[in-house]
């Protein structure tokens, strides 16, 4: 019984759900469609009328550029009726030579106007001179008394026409104004200017103008299959009125049939059906230019509104599908989400005793965890009471450096000392006081040394608490010169060294920087002790930012394999009591606090070359003062 009754169940489960889906489904598609009936009219007149506020933007842009045109050429043909020549060539027609300065006269002048023609004529209408004289459709000789704006001239007011050119075939605007000679009319000036550039100007645009007459004729518009064409049918007494001005060809002038449709906020939605064209509508912007008597219309195509209120119906009939998708997924949901819960409920039972035993286990792990913090605390202590020691040997190994540099640098100004001493005596001997006196204190000024030498010495051991500044290079070298006097001359050895012409300030300090400039003549004067006529060369050069300096020497050179511990602590080629090798030691260390290099090399040919790299520094202020 029970397998008959689940078996006859399971059908039920799968056809209720295609009949729910289904009508869902197809609600939410009658809401769509209902929704895209209702909204579409009204989506497309809220684009159109967004279109309608673009129309008016442009509008005002075109209306505005052609009422500036018309202002700027307005006052023009006033203005040269001024000129005595016109009237002078209306007093004397026949006059040759005047008819030529006049059309000269006017052909500069529509060039600088920038307007297509500047012409005279009498007041029968007969011109007697233009700015086109040069070309072969000239005006010269023909005669306009049938336009009104020469009639609207003899009258005495300004001209005003547009029209088609008789003799240029070009569409236009003419101004005109009388010239006058003692109150008496005796001739008129037209000026001409064309079109052409507006349309160019408007075609860049995304809308379409048109520019009509009272009668309704299309005369300008960037779309040059509507020249001409009539937005509404003529009268007999406009056809009439257009044949006698010849301001258009009659032939030319057909209907553009229009159907009109208010569209609000002084918009309308104009449907245009051209014969040879499909219909296409419009959204219209009109404005009148009262003083020429013409109507500027602004046409935006509707398709972009149509399109636009097309693309939001179809993101709502979307949306509202997906809303009923939405839905329907919802419902679903809850139903998986009850399946869930009670999967959840035996899962939360299973999971808590899985907790208990994972806790009992991190239990177990952190007490391991802590007996190893333990060992590894007590392996740092160790580890610490190690280095304290390793520290206090150190101490005692620098404590050696520094007395075995100590007994190392005072031999040198002891041995001078001592030169000086005998030399004063065989001066006071000799009865040479003054010689005696300058080796004092010569002795004199070696004592200080020796004792700035045991106060750099004592803080070997530490890191120099003078400040580096800036010293002169030259005055160094001059120093450790004179301190090095008297072993250079016992060693008969020729010092080769020429000054440098300008200043050379480098960084560093002035006595630990002569004690390093000691120690390297001290060891040039070791190398040639077994080279007869030795030679040392010292050079001071530049770079951008560097001084160098180096000391050359002509003896046998440095060894095979010491360059790599020639700056080492207690490294010496010399024999038993010849030096401790700690100056260049000490040397390449005072070098480095400077931040600069000291390091050596053999000379091609012979001897050794050691050289001194130092930072540059400003000259101070005052210096050369």
């Amino acid at each position: 019984m029970a397998d008959a009754s689940h078996s006859a169940a399971r059908p039920r489960t799968p056809a209720r759900r295609p009949i729910r889906s289904g009508t869902a489904l197809a609600l939410a598609l009658c809401l769509a469609g209902l929704v895209a009936l209702v909204s579409f009219p009204r989506l497309e007149r809220f684009f159109q009328r967004d279109a309608a506020e673009q129309a008016a933007a442009t509008l005002s842009l075109t209306v505005e550029g052609l009422t500036g045109a018309l202002n700027r050429y307005a006052p023009l043909p006033a203005l040269v009726a001024e000129r005595p020549e016109l009237a002078q060539l209306l007093q004397e027609p026949d006059n040759t030579a005047l008819i030529a300065q006049v059309n000269e006269s006017l052909r500069q002048t529509a060039y600088a106007l920038r307007a297509s023609d500047v012409y005279l004529l009498d007041i029968s209408g007969h011109t007697l001179a233009a700015s086109n004289y040069r070309k072969t459709l000239s005006f010269v000789g023909r005669s306009f008394a049938y336009r009104p704006y020469f009639t609207q001239a003899l009258d005495g007011g300004l001209g005003r026409f547009f029209a088609l050119g008789t003799t240029s075939g070009e569409r236009g605007y003419f101004y005109a104004a009388p010239v006058e000679e003692d109150q008496r009319i005796t001739g008129v000036v037209a000026v001409k200017f064309t079109v052409d550039g507006f349309e160019e100007t408007w075609r860049a645009g995304p809308a379409t103008v048109l520019v009509s007459d009272l009668r309704g004729v299309v005369f300008m518009s960037d779309r040059e299959d509507w020249h001409f064409r009539a937005l509404r049918p003529l009268t007999p007494a406009a056809r009439a009125g257009i044949e006698a001005a010849r301001q258009y060809p009659l032939s030319q002038v057909t209907p553009l049939s229009t159907e009109r449709r208010a569209l609000g906020a002084g918009a309308e939605l104009w449907t245009i059906d051209d014969p040879g064209a499909p219909s296409a509508g419009y959204v219209a912007q009109t404005s009148r230019i009262a003083e020429a008597g013409w109507d500027v219309t602004v046409l935006v195509s509707t398709g972009p509104a149509r399109q636009q209120a097309l693309q939001m119906v179809a993101i709502g009939t979307l949306l509202t599908l997906l809303l009923a998708l939405a839905g329907m997924v919802f419902l679903q949901r809850r139903a998986q989400q009850r399946a869930l819960m009670a999967a959840q409920t035996a899962a939360r039972t299973e999971l808590e005793a899985r907790v208990i035993q994972r806790t009992t286990d991190l239990n177990e792990a952190n007490a391991q965890l802590q007996q190893e913090v333990i060992e590894r605390r007590q392996a740092e202590q160790q580890l610490r009471k190690t280095q304290a020691e390793l520290v206090q040997a150190g101490k005692l190994a620098a404590l050696g450096q520094m007395s075995a540099a100590l007994s190392h640098e005072f031999n040198q100004p002891l041995a001078a000392v001592k030169s000086y001493a005998e030399n004063a005596a065989i001066f006071l001997e000799r009865d040479r006081p003054q010689e005696a006196r300058e080796n004092v204190g010569r002795i004199s000024a070696l004592t200080d040394r020796m004792a700035e030498i045991s106060k750099h010495l004592r803080n070997f051991a530490r890191r120099p608490q003078d400040a580096v500044d800036r010293v002169q290079l030259a005055t160094v070298i001059h120093d450790a010169l004179a301190v090095m006097q008297a072993r250079i001359k016992h060693a008969e050895a020729e010092i080769r060294y020429d000054p440098p012409t300008d200043p050379v300030w480098v960084r560093g300090g002035h006595v630990r920087l002569q004690q390093v400039v000691v120690n390297l003549l001290s060891n040039a004067l070791d190398a040639t002790a077994e080279t007869e006529a030795p030679v040392i060369t010292l050079e001071v050069t530049q770079t951008a930012d560097q001084a160098i300096l180096s000391v050359c020497d002509t003896g046998p050179g440095i060894a095979p394999g010491a360059e790599e511990t020639l700056f080492d602590p207690f490294f010496t080629t010399k024999g038993p009591g010849g030096g401790l090798g700690l100056g260049l030691s000490i040397s390449y260390n005072i070098v480095r606090d400077f931040g600069g290099t000291l390091s050596a090399h053999n000379r091609e040919g012979t001897g050794a070359e050691f050289r001194l790299t130092l930072s540059l520094c400003p000259e101070p202020e005052g210096a050369r003062s």
